[in-house]
């Protein structure tokens, strides 16, 4: 298993709408095509205005594959479209589990 971990820092002052959009429109889409996740985090302490998830695959190619179709599905793209304003970055991360 590995986990993808996405971190978005938004405009200041996004957040709410941000999350309210995600849960409408962007949740059920991801959960249907990409399955495994693990947590969706607002951050309380630390940088402000970040949003934070993280996703498990088999591996990295169950990964490619589900990102290939959630790409390709209009319903998601309906949606990135309306959330892409909102966002100033965005940071991806390739998390492996430790040997133990």
């Amino acid at each position: 298993m590995i986990v993808e971990e996405r971190i978005y820092t938004l405009h200041v002052g996004k957040v709410p709408e941000y999350l309210k959009l995600y849960e409408a429109e962007g949740l059920a889409v991801q959960t249907r095509i990409l399955g495994g996740l693990l947590g969706y985090y607002q951050v309380e302490f630390g940088p402000q205005n970040q949003i934070v998830h993280l996703w498990s695959y088999t591996d990295l190619a169950d990964r490619q594959a589900r990102r290939q179709e959630l790409m390709r599905d209009p319903d998601w793209q309906a949606y990135v479209a309306k959330i892409r304003p909102l966002v100033r970055y965005q940071e991806n991360k390739l998390l492996l589990p430790a040997p133990f």
